[in-house]
């Protein structure tokens, strides 16, 4: 409906100054405003000072951001992430909002007059600690399943970038899926993992929460068994909207740099996916290329919609994953040691069996942890294992 700003010290009792937050007031009555929304972060006494001056609720960036996630959270583990960053951030301010609320109530501080303080802080944190119990528990069984995929001895590759690049799309190209797609903020709030093959090789690759600036740390600490998948992957996708500005670009890729190393995945080999080049003329795509080859770890542009330079983002891909080693051993003929094959025929690029006799001999490429399993477990079956 509107929009302004101030530059000063930040007002103790409003955020901005009176003359201001009498024009704000002007503003939502004008135009029938519902609600006002301050890209700072407001005290609890400022949120209850712009309410009664104005008739409306005013939120901070913070709050807004969680109110887009409720809208565009799908499952329960969401759910459960979205409640505990409310709470969290609820039980910072649980005691002046008590306090303020038992004054008059202000849009945003209805219900709460009833509550004693420490009754309602003590409420508060009794769900909090509910919630981490649950959210304990899905990050347990998550860790289950990445264990699962790691014994299958697939690498994992994980998309990441900012909210509204492109990733959901470039996953469904990828991985022949159809995840939600939207033009909407945080389309994806889950994980969703398949299994793709680049260039004979197979690959685990990973839908992931999009990152924004200045995401604030409370979220970031509610998301987090989320963002492990990020953190124990062996490639990071990092995906940038190619379409928009030069300067945009580079604010939000370093948004994306520095949020992947807060949360712990710094040293992961990243590719840079340049996406939406589809809007662009190719001698503006030229132009982009030459400007931003120095500031994006091993870039490629590419069209997701249209699939454009896909095969080149994939040969990208596998040379940033960690080579292959080449193994070969020969195994007694048993049951046991024909089963051991099936299983490794499912999990490795196996190049050759020979038969010869009542033994036999495989050539075949694996990731170096999973081939020094292949060895272990060659040992075991009475067999002898060549690098």
């Amino acid at each position: 409906m509107g929009s302004f700003e101030q530059i000063r010290k930040p007002d103790p009792r409003h955020q901005i100054g009176s003359g201001k937050t009498k024009e704000l007031a002007e503003l939502v009555r004008k135009n029938g405003v519902e609600k006002t929304i301050f890209d700072n972060e407001l005290t609890p006494v400022q949120a209850y000072n712009l309410a009664k001056a104005t008739g409306v609720e005013a939120i901070d960036r913070f709050q807004l951001i969680l109110e887009i996630f409720a809208r565009r959270a799908s499952t329960a583990e969401a759910n459960l992430q979205i409640q505990l960053a409310r709470l969290r951030y609820e039980l910072s301010r649980a005691k002046e909002r008590v306090r303020l609320a038992r004054m008059e109530e202000q849009p945003g501080f209805m219900g709460l007059g009833a509550y004693e303080v420490d009754v309602y802080y003590e409420a508060v944190k009794r769900q909090t600690h509910s919630i981490q119990d649950k959210l304990k528990k899905k990050q347990r069984k998550r860790r289950l399943h990445r264990d699962r995929r790691l014994e299958l001895g697939f690498s994992s590759v994980s998309l990441a970038g900012y909210t509204n690049a492109g990733k959901s799309s470039l996953f469904n190209v990828l991985a022949e899926e159809t995840v939600p797609v939207d033009s909407g903020l945080f389309t994806t709030l889950s994980t969703t993992t398949r299994a793709v093959v680049l260039s004979k090789r197979r690959v685990l690759l990973t839908d992931t929460v999009g990152f924004i600036d200045r995401l604030p740390l409370t979220l970031i600490q509610a998301f987090h068994s989320t963002l492990e998948e990020t953190i124990f992957s062996d490639l990071i996708l990092l995906v940038v909207d190619a379409s928009e500005s030069d300067e945009d670009i580079e604010r939000k890729l370093s948004c994306c740099l520095d949020t992947i190393q807060k949360i712990g995945a710094a040293g992961i080999p990243i590719v840079t996916a340049f996406n939406k080049i589809d809007l662009l003329q190719d001698n503006e795509i030229q132009r982009k290329a030459e400007v931003l080859k120095n500031v994006a770890p091993n870039p490629v542009f590419i069209s997701a919609l249209h699939g454009t330079n896909t095969d080149l983002l994939k040969q990208e891909m596998i040379s940033r994953l960690e080579s292959y080693v080449k193994g070969s051993f020969s195994l007694p003929i048993t049951d046991e040691s024909m089963s051991f094959i099936s299983w490794l025929f499912g999990r490795v690029d196996v190049h050759d069996v020979k038969y010869k006799g009542d033994s036999m001999g495989v050539i075949f490429e694996a990731i170096p942890w999973f081939a020094d399993r292949v060895k272990g477990r060659v040992e075991q079956l009475g067999g002898t294992f060549n690098a």
